[in-house]
C-alpha cells in the first residue's frame, strides 16, 4: 500500500444544478454528476432486500432448515445444473471448520423469504469450490469466520458466478472472493470482518467483472490497519490484478477504510454513477493500475476520519479522497481508454479532492514496493529491473508504475470547511512525488520524478469548478499553492476552470 477548452464546462451546469446549498441527496437523472436512478434503488439494498420466490420453482430441490447439512448434502448428491430452493428459515451446515457447499457446474441457489445460511461462527466458508457459473439468488449468508484475505462466498474464486439480491453479512474475512466474469448486482456486503468483496485470484486472471447497484457498507469491522498497521488490507472493496471491470450505480458508505481500492495491476475499469460517501479512508484508490474512467459519481464526506487523525498527528500529506497512487494511463496495455479520465464528478465536503502521487522509490523490484514479487505490466519478470539495466531505456521508464496521462476536467468541487470538521490543513488537489533516496542503485533518486509528474507526464485538471477554499500541491511535498500559482508558470493547471473562494452559497 502506499499510498481544455474555453467552452462552458459541464460542472458549471451541476453547479447550477445545486443551488447556494451544494450537492443535494438526489436529483433529476438529466443530472450528469447526480445519483442515477439505479443507485436510488440501491441506497434501500440492505435495509429492504429483494423477496425471492416464495414456492419451490419447478424442478427446485427443497432444502430444509431443520436438517443440519442438508444443503451441502443434497448439493453433492444432486447433478451439476441443478436449482435449489432453500426454504425460510436459518440453515445450518455440519458443525466443523471447514464444512462449506460445494457447488457443481452451473447450479443455482434460490432462497426463499427469510433464508438464511448461518455460520453460526463455526463455519469458515459457505460457498466454496472451482465450479463454473454457480448462480446464488435471495440469500442471507451471515455469522461466518473466513481467515484474513479469504472470503466466505465463492472462496476459491471460481469463474462466472452471479450473485444477486444477495446479502452477505457479519462474516469474519471477505464476504465474498470473485472469479473471472463474476457479475455481483443489486446485493448487500454489510459489516464484513475485512472486506465486503475481494476481488482476488490465484495467478491473476479475473477479467470481465461487474459490480452493478449494491450496497457496500461498515466493512472493515475488525479494523485491520490498526492490528496490523500498513497491511493495506482493509475496505469496502479490493480489487486486485483485474484487467476490465464495470463497477456501477453502488452505494458505498461507511466502511472503515477505502470505500473502493484497486490494489496492483488492475487495467480498464470504469467507475460510473456510484454515491461514495462518509468511508473512513479515501472513496476510491487506484493504485499501482492502468487505464480507468471515473465519471459521473457523487462523492461526499469521505477521508474525514484517517484525514483528522494524520492532522492531529502533524501530517500534511494530501491524504486524498480520489487517490491516484502510481497509477496512469498507458496505450501499451489494451484498454477502453489510454489514459485515466476522471469528469463530470461531485465532491462535497470530503476531506481532501483528488491527489496524483509517485513514490520516487516504490518501482519493479525495490525494497519500497509492496506488492511484493508483482512486476509492471510492461515488463517480463522483476529480475529484468536491476543494475545496470534498469538505468537505461526502456527499463528506466518501464519498471516504474507511472502516474502519467491522468485527465481531470468538468467536475465540481465543493468545500464547506465547517461542514467538513476542518480549517486549513484539509480542501487540498495535489500532483506530487517524494525526493528519491533508494536503494543507492536506483535511477530515480533525487527530484526528477517529482519533476515529471507534475510536469512532464501529462496530468491535467481543466474546465473544472471550485467553490469553498481550496488550495493545490505540485512537484514536491511541502509547499502549498494559492489558485493562482496553481494556474500560472510553471504548472499551469485548470485553464478554464472557475473559482468562487466563499464557502456555502
Amino acid at each position: 500500500m502506499t499510498w481544455r477548452r474555453r467552452a462552458v464546462p459541464v460542472a458549471l451546469a451541476l453547479l447550477a444544478a445545486t443551488g447556494c446549498e451544494g450537492a443535494p441527496a438526489a436529483r433529476p437523472a438529466a443530472a450528469p454528476a447526480a445519483p442515477s436512478s439505479a443507485t436510488a434503488a440501491v441506497a434501500r439494498v440492505c435495509d429492504a432486500p429483494a423477496a425471492g420466490p416464495a414456492k419451490a420453482p419447478a424442478g427446485a430441490v427443497v432444502v430444509d432448515p431443520s436438517v443440519v447439512g442438508d444443503l451441502a448434502a443434497k448439493t453433492e448428491r444432486s447433478p451439476a445444473g441443478t436449482t435449489f430452493w432453500l426454504r425460510p428459515g436459518e440453515h445450518r451446515l455440519e458443525p466443523e471448520a471447514y464444512a462449506q457447499v460445494i457447488p457443481k457446474e452451473g447450479n443455482r441457489y434460490l432462497g426463499a423469504p427469510g433464508a438464511v445460511l448461518d455460520g453460526r461462527r463455526t463455519n469458515q466458508y459457505a460457498f466454496g469450490g472451482t465450479a463454473a457459473g454457480v448462480t446464488l439468488r435471495h440469500l442471507t449468508v451471515r455469522g461466518f469466520v473466513a481467515p484474513r484475505d479469504e472470503g466466505v462466498v465463492n472462496h476459491d474464486s471460481a469463474d462466472g458466478w452471479v450473485i444477486e439480491h444477495t446479502t452477505i453479512r457479519d462474516n469474519a474475512g471477505a464476504g465474498l472472493m470473485a472469479g473471472a466474469r463474476q457479475h455481483l448486482r443489486a446485493s448487500c456486503l454489510k459489516d464484513n470482518g475485512q472486506y465486503g468483496m475481494n476481488a482476488y485470484k490465484a495467478g491473476d486472471s479475473i477479467r470481465g467483472l461487474v459490480v452493478e447497484g449494491n450496497e457496500i457498507t461498515g466493512n472493515n469491522t475488525d479494523d485491520w490497519e490498526r492490528r496490523e498497521p500498513g497491511c493495506g488490507c482493509t475496505g469496502g472493496v479490493k480489487f486486485w490484478a483485474v484487467d476490465g471491470a464495470d463497477v456501477r450505480g453502488n452505494w458505498v458508505h461507511d466502511n472503515r477504510g477505502a470505500g473502493l481500492w484497486a490494489d496492483t495491476n488492475n487495467n480498464d475499469f470504469l467507475f460510473e454513477g456510484n454515491v461514495l460517501e462518509a468511508n473512513d479512508g479515501a472513496a476510491l484508490m487506484y493504485e499501482t493500475s492502468y487505464n480507468a474512467v471515473v465519471r459521473d459519481n457523487t462523492i461526499r464526506r469521505n477521508n474525514r476520519v484517517e484525514g483528522r487523525a494524520a492532522a492531529g498527528r502533524g501530517d500534511d500529506f494530501p491524504y486524498a479522497t480520489v487517490y491516484l497512487s502510481e497509477a496512469g494511463g498507458e496505450p501499451r496495455v489494451r484498454a477502453r481508454t489510454d489514459r485515466i479520465e476522471v469528469y463530470r464528478n461531485v465532491l462535497e465536503d470530503n476531506w481532501n479532492g483528488i491527489t496524483l502521487w509517485e513514490n520516487a522509490d516504490r518501482f519493479c523490484n525495490s525494497p519500497a514496493n509492496t506488492s511484493a514479487g508483482y512486476c509492471t505490466l510492461l515488463v517480463a519478470g522483476a529480475g529484468r529491473c536491476a543494475p545496470p539495466a534498469i538505468a537505461e531505456e526502456p527499463l528506466r521508464s518501464d519498471c516504474r508504475w507511472k502516474t502519467q496521462r491522468v485527465d481531470i476536467h468538468d467536475n465540481l468541487f465543493l468545500l464547506d470547511p465547517a461542514a467538513a470538521g476542518c480549517a486549513a490543513e484539509c480542501g487540498r488537489m495535489a500532483v506530487v512525488a517524494n525526493e528519491g533516496t533508494a536503494p543507492d542503485w536506483s535511477p530515480y533518486r533525487g527530484a526528477g520524478v517529482a519533476e515529471a509528474i507534475a510536469h512532464r507526464q501529462g496530468n491535467r485538471w481543466h474546465a473544472n469548478v471550485y467553490r469553498g477554499p481550496w488550495s493545490f500541491a505540485a512537484g514536491g511535498l511541502g509547499g502549498v499553492l494559492d489558485a493562482g500559482q496553481w494556474r500560472g508558470a510553471p504548472h499551469r493547471q485548470d485553464a478554464g476552470s472557475t473559482f468562487e473562494p466563499r464557502a456555502g452559497g
